[in-house]
């Protein structure tokens, strides 16, 4: 890296700020890699995650900032103190109450990027932390009924929106309880959406084949129609 940075017109012009786009383009390139299961492909895409790493680290050492063993270092420390059970006094303590001593607010540190689904997992999780947070799944599962029925609410009988803005905020607030129902139940409410669009197309696809083979236009079809189609698809898996 200190080589191209030398010799290589594009790297050498390269900054924190000008590189950002491609640190997350590479993460995105990892996650679809393991969701996919192609090991040959994980192992590059880390590795162009890992080139992102060190490219930051060398643009930080040639402004005597840090340098890759000050990366290395802080993360070597990061995780002793993570597992203290492990590197420490022997006592095993909930990583989101440690973390908790040392910020003042919930969101403090929080990447303000991150996908929705994946912040309100995340602010539900410090929440915990500090004491705030069902028993069980029962009181989140409580809640996702009581936000469903307030959306209701905003819904006439016909279908139609009474006010669209106090519809938005409840839809906000049932999907917040049904992120804290999934972390409840041990799943991941960004993974599970992720599962169920995988599994949407996977089904869209199979009723577009099935009605081409039959000499159908899909979208010429009713409703009806096409329910008919999904249900058959449903049944042959």
């Amino acid at each position: 890296m200190r080589d191209l940075r030398a010799r290589c017109e594009w790297d050498a012009a390269q900054t924190h700020t000008s590189l950002r786009p491609y640190l997350v383009e590479e993460a995105a390139e990892v996650d679809d890699a393991i969701a996919e299961g192609r090991d040959e492909t994980l192992r590059d895409e880390l590795g162009d995650v890992l080139l992102q790493v060190l490219f930051h680290a060398v643009v930080a050492e040639e402004r005597a900032a840090f340098d890759i063993a000050d990366v290395s270092g802080a993360l070597v420390t990061k995780m002793r103190a993570r597992h203290p059970h492990l590197y420490g006094d022997g006592v095993k303590r909930d990583w989101e109450s440690m973390k908790a001593h040392h910020r003042r607010f919930i969101d403090e540190g929080l990447a303000k990027g991150l996908p929705a689904l994946h912040r309100s997992h995340r602010l539900q999780d410090r929440a915990s932390g500090v004491g705030f947070d069902w028993p069980d799944a029962l009181g989140p599962l409580a809640k996702v009924r009581e936000e469903i029925e307030e959306v209701a609410e905003h819904i006439t009988p016909d279908g139609a929106v009474r006010d669209a803005q106090r519809v938005e905020a409840e839809l906000g607030d049932l999907l917040f309880a049904v992120v804290n129902l999934c972390r409840k139940v041990g799943v991941h409410a960004g993974l599970a959406l992720d599962g169920a669009n995988q599994k949407f197309v996977r089904r869209f696809r199979a009723m577009e084949t099935m009605a081409e083979a039959r000499g159908i236009v899909f979208r010429e079809l009713s409703l009806a129609e096409q329910d008919l189609l999904w249900d058959e698809v449903k049944r042959g898996e």
